[in-house]
Parts: structure tokens; sequence; C-alpha cells
């Protein structure tokens, strides 16, 4: 106990002093200046680590939101082949997991389309009644409406970059769409090769490029007839309640599914492309990191005045029994104060950047971009990796001016 005391009370002795050193007037008002433009240049490097990594999660939130509008909470596809038959017995038994709530069934395959005079390979995905509730799709609608079937007739809504590559007029209620899909089993070369379906553009949705630009979604059946199924499909979709913990529900959708087929949640369902931007965004993070390691030079240069100036109290202290290690966690806790203070003026300036893009939008988007203003999101963890990296920072810093205090003799010669 007696060990522990000390060293609080040897802590507490160096940072005292070294607030006292920080704080107190300099006999020369370059001092003053340079420790300014340190702490400033803390500040400034502290609110663009904050704000670089705000950005990164604004548009990963941004993304994340883009993606759901397609994407399931879970997806459920067979680990061998494309398609594979679900019987009545499977669904009871999902819907019977605590925390499912939706079941949705879904087939895929790609398929060429043509449209008057303009055609494109695409992708045809047939869902059924319950999809948008799964998905949320029917919130993207930019034109038209969300619907699969119109009486008797097939519809579809196609992305907005599938409407514009086929020139598809929504208003237009007798063009109608054809669909082709070579046919599955084998025919002679004098046989038709292709089975051809049409159906009516019913609407336009708009979720993100890669969607955009080649999906076409109908009804369930249709996609059946056109690949001469009957009870396959390409994946179970399903919809969680967020009442339920998400981990232990897909676990034992895992569990009821077996282990042929490959189940998801919505962040391993866009996996590769999420950690890329995980990476992109903490090499950004290095990068004004290492900008932060030129800022700073100046805390150095401050410091090192500081133990010139100090010189004398420096040897009044050791002559009054200050050990070499004193002195140095004297100065190496003035660097880590400089870098506090720093720390504190820059979360605050990032905390006023940040309301502004907010609400007010000060960095725009150049370009095209379904967004206006660069999207920001703060997270607390960002706040702790910041002032951990500034403090080691600092800390590192102020070590050879900590040093060179320490070896300042306990008495000066006079001459």
């Amino acid at each position: 106990m007696t060990g522990i005391k000390r060293t609080g009370n040897f802590m507490n002795l160096a940072l005292k002093i070294a607030r006292r050193y920080l704080f107190a007037k300099k006999s020369t008002n370059a001092i003053n200046i340079i420790t300014g433009i340190a702490v400033f240049g803390i500040a400034v490097g502290t609110a663009a680590l904050v704000l670089v990594l705000s950005v990164f999660n604004g548009f990963e939130d941004l993304i994340t939101n883009m993606y759901s509008a397609f994407n399931p909470d879970v997806k459920i596809t067979p680990i061998e082949g494309k398609t594979f038959q679900v019987d009545s017995t499977k669904i009871k038994e999902l819907y019977g997991i605590e925390g499912v709530m939706y079941v949705s069934q879904s087939l895929e395959e790609v398929a060429y389309f043509e449209y008057k005079d303009n055609q494109d390979i695409g992708i045809v995905k047939g869902v059924d009644d319950l999809y948008n509730k799964v998905s949320g799709i029917d919130s993207t609608v930019l034109e038209g409406s969300y619907k699969l079937r119109e009486g008797n007739r097939n519809t579809a809504i196609l992305g907005l970059g599938m409407r514009d590559k086929l020139g598809v007029n929504i208003d237009d209620q007798l063009a109608t769409l054809s669909v082709y899909m070579p046919k599955r089993k084998r025919t002679s070369v004098f046989q038709q090769q292709f089975n051809k379906h049409f159906i009516y553009p019913a609407g336009t949705f708009v979720i993100q490029t890669e969607y955009n630009n080649q999906y076409v979604l109908t009804s369930l059946d249709f996609a059946r007839r056109l690949l001469d199924y009957k009870n396959e499909v390409s994946a179970l979709e399903i919809r969680l309640d967020k009442n339920y913990d998400e981990a232990t529900t897909v676990k034992a959708i895992k569990t009821t599914m077996g282990e042929s087929f490959a189940v998801k949640n919505r962040y391993q369902q866009q996996e590769s492309f999420l950690k890329l931007m995980q990476m992109e965004k903490w090499l950004s993070f290095a990068i004004v990191g290492l900008m932060m390691l030129m800022i700073s030079f100046n805390m150095i240069g401050a410091l090192w005045m500081v133990v010139l100036e100090k010189k004398e109290d420096i040897a009044i202290l050791k002559s009054m029994g200050a050990t070499d290690r004193l002195v140095r966690r004297i100065f190496l806790g003035e660097g880590l104060l400089l870098s506090f203070l720093g720390i504190c003026i820059g979360f605050l300036l990032a905390l006023i950047i940040y309301g502004l893009q907010k609400n007010i939008g000060i960095v725009s988007v150049p370009g095209e971009f379904i967004i206006d203003a660069y999207p920001i999101s703060i997270r607390i963890f960002d706040f702790t990796i910041v002032a951990i990296t500034v403090s080691a920072i600092g800390w590192l810093a102020s070590l050879a001016p900590a040093l060179r205090a320490e070896r300042v003799p306990a008495m000066i010669k006079e001459e």
C-alpha cells in the first residue's frame, strides 16, 4: 500500500509541476506563440481524424440503408446449385423460430429483355407477395407503382438503369416487355431455343447502381413459368423482429435449414464491399494520423524551448532531491496536457462542423448523386480511438524534450 501511495504522489507532483509550467508566463513571448500553434495544430488534426471517420460512417450507413431496401435481414441459399425445392413444412418450421416475422420466396436468373427496338441482358427476379414486407422495396419506387400482377396481366418493376437502357415508358399501358430464357430441356436445331413470355412494365425502383442496372422484379409464378420450374426457389428471404436477439435467431435458422444451406445476415450479404469500405476508412485514418505526426514537431519545438527556459528550475529540483524519472515525467506530463487541451478543442471543433454539415450541408457532393451533401455520422467509439491516437502521438513528441530535461545537471556552474 505504501508503494502505491508513493507512486500516486509521485505522479500528482509531476502533473502539478507540468501544469504550472504550461500555464505560467514565459520569459519569451515566442514560446507562447509556438505553444499556441502546437495546440492549434493538435486541435485541427484531432477534428480531422474525427471527421474522416464520421464521413466514412455516414457513407456506410447510407449504403447499408440503400441495400436494406433490396436485401433482407437474413437470406438462405443452397450451398450447391442455384435452386432448391422448398415445402410448406420447412416454411412452418422457420415461422416457429422466435424472431422470424416474414419468410419470402424468390427465384432469379439471368435473362434477355426486349422492349420495342431495344434489347439488353439483365436479371429477372420473381418474388412472392411477402417480398415488399421483407425488403421494403415498395418504398423505393420512383415512378409507377409496386405491383406484381394487374388483373390477369403479369407486371414488372424495373431498376432505373434497366428502364433507361431499354427505353421503357411506364405510362405506355399497351407496350410489353419480352423476356427470353433458354429452355432447360434439350431441343433440336429446328425448334425454338428460348422460352418467351411477356410482361407489362408497372414501375421503376431506385436503390443502388448495382441493382438499378440489372434487376427486373416480377411475380414468382411468372419466373417459374419462364424457367420451367414448379416449386423451386433461389432463396428464402427473412425479415426479423428487432425485439429479439439477431444472433440467436440466425443460429436457430441455421439449425433448422441444416448444413446444405448458407444462411447470411445483412452484413454477410455485402461482406466484401463493407470490408473494403472499412479498409478505406482506416487507411484514411492512418494517413491523417501521419499528418498528425508532422504537426507534432511544433509541440516538440515548444517543449524543447520550455526545457531550455526551465534549466535552472530543473537544476534546483534535482538539488532538492528530484530524480531523473520525476523530471522526465514532468515534461511527458506537459506534453500530454498539451495534447489533452488540443483534443478537447478538436472535439469541440469537430462537433460544430458535424452540426453544420448535418443541418446545412456545408460540403456538397459533386456531380449527380442521390444526396446533395456528404453524409456524416458520429460514433462514441471514434472519439475514444482518436483520443488514444492523439495522446500516443503527444507522448512520442514529448519523449525527446523529456529525455533532454532529464540530462540537465543538478547544479549549474557559474562562469
